[in-house]
């Protein structure tokens, strides 16, 4: 089969249902996508056919008034982005854009962002991507076409398939259209800039900061690498006398930190959108890299075992409560040493880059306990009962 031939661009709702319902009768297993821009996520699929829905564009729906958008699931973000903009809107959620750190010359699509529940740094305020997701519609397994939630902020009737789907990685069923609501672009944006702390006296930094009531909307920290010193990032937006004051009360409050500098407008909003989109780790390629999910205050605990194993860079976003690792050796990428310093510190860690061989041969999510497992078969078993759906993108025989 030609590379051609192996790939299913339905054109609408109603054929991206039939193809789904032939594979589901043939039990031919597809390789779910939209834009392409993140194949190097989840582990490797042995699939038939890939089904793109990077044909199924097209905003459906804007209403600035409400802050609400509609998009069917193909649409290139940065089209929907594009048109917030215009209107001084955006998406709160600020999804990042992965195709340095995959080497992808895919297109980030709306559809892509809600089935793996991308979200940037401002999530420590705005809730995750599932968080400004009001309004579904989806082919389940069957074949079967679902709508869920609505196209209003109050809309609370039924399930919550809406929430329970972003973050499945097109395992459960392909997204045909989503639904966002959306919130007022600041007027301004600065981030305040503190030197040479360490991890652990960063993260207190960035604590203090997001305790603070000045409105934090960013919190990174990005230790000192090949003579470049540590630096600890906060950010604030909102209106231009608002953000000076705030920006330097917060100033005052860190003192004990150290002196602060301040970076505005366009140099901030291009050092977090390279904090959001992973490009320090863009290269080297082939080198593993790791998303940790813990309590900021135990991060440093797991960054301190990976440095002590092996070399690697760190980055901590939220707060501390995100970090980064890019390194781990072996042929289990570093897994023995990174997984149980975050199951140690309440968290879990998924290896979000590493070579496919590596990917085939380890868990790429954290396998989850026996209850929880058996939970999710249940799921995929009910909205996938041919299991065709992206089968083991996120856990081997599911």
């Amino acid at each position: 089969m030609s590379e051609e031939q192996a790939i299913l661009t339905p054109g609408d709702e109603a054929e991206l249902a039939a193809i789904i319902a032939d594979a589901a009768a043939a039990r031919r297993p597809l390789a779910v996508e939209g834009g392409g821009a993140l194949r190097g996520l989840g582990r490797p699929l042995q699939a038939a056919a890939t089904l793109s829905t990077r044909r199924l564009t097209g905003v459906t729906l804007y209403e600035p008034t409400e802050l609400v958008v509609s998009a069917r699931a193909g649409t290139p973000l940065a089209e929907v982005e594009n048109l917030l903009a215009g209107e001084r809107q955006r998406l709160a959620f600020e999804p990042p854009d992965w195709r340095a750190l995959y080497g992808s010359d895919g297109v980030p699509t709306v559809g892509g962002v809600a089935a793996a529940n991308l979200s940037g740094p401002r999530r420590i305020t705005a809730g995750a991507a599932r968080d400004s997701l009001i309004g579904l519609r989806f082919v389940d397994g069957r074949g079967e076409v679902v709508k869920n939630g609505g196209r209003v902020m109050k809309n609370v009737t039924g399930y919550d398939l809406v929430k329970f789907l972003a973050g499945s990685y097109g395992t459960l069923a392909v997204m045909s259209e989503v639904t966002f609501k959306v919130q007022p672009m600041p007027e301004v944006e600065a981030t305040l800039v503190l030197q040479g702390l360490d991890d652990r006296r960063a993260i207190a930094a960035l604590a203090a900061g997001l305790g603070s009531p000045y409105g934090v909307t960013g919190a990174a920290h990005v230790p000192a690498q090949n003579g470049t010193p540590a630096r600890t990032l906060l950010r604030l937006d909102g209106f231009t006398a608002s953000v000076d004051y705030r920006l330097g009360r917060l100033a005052e409050d860190l003192v004990d930190f150290g002196s602060a500098a301040r970076i505005e407008a366009a140099p901030s909003a291009a050092l977090w959108k390279s904090i959001r989109d992973l490009s320090v780790f863009a290269s080297p390629a082939g080198v593993p890299v790791w998303r940790v999910s813990v309590r900021p205050g135990d991060g440093p605990s797991v960054a301190e075992a990976a440095r002590k194993s092996f070399a690697c860079r760190v980055l901590y976003d939220w707060g501390g409560g995100l970090v980064w690792i890019a390194g781990g050796d072996g042929p289990d990428a570093g897994a023995s040493v990174i997984r149980p310093a975050a199951r140690a510190a309440g968290g879990y860690a998924t290896l979000a880059r590493a070579p496919e061989p590596l990917r085939a041969a380890n868990d790429v999510f954290d396998p989850p306990a026996s209850a929880l497992m058996a939970l999710t078969r249940r799921l995929k078993d009910t909205f996938d009962p041919a299991g065709i759906l992206n089968p083991g993108r996120m856990y081997a025989g599911v």
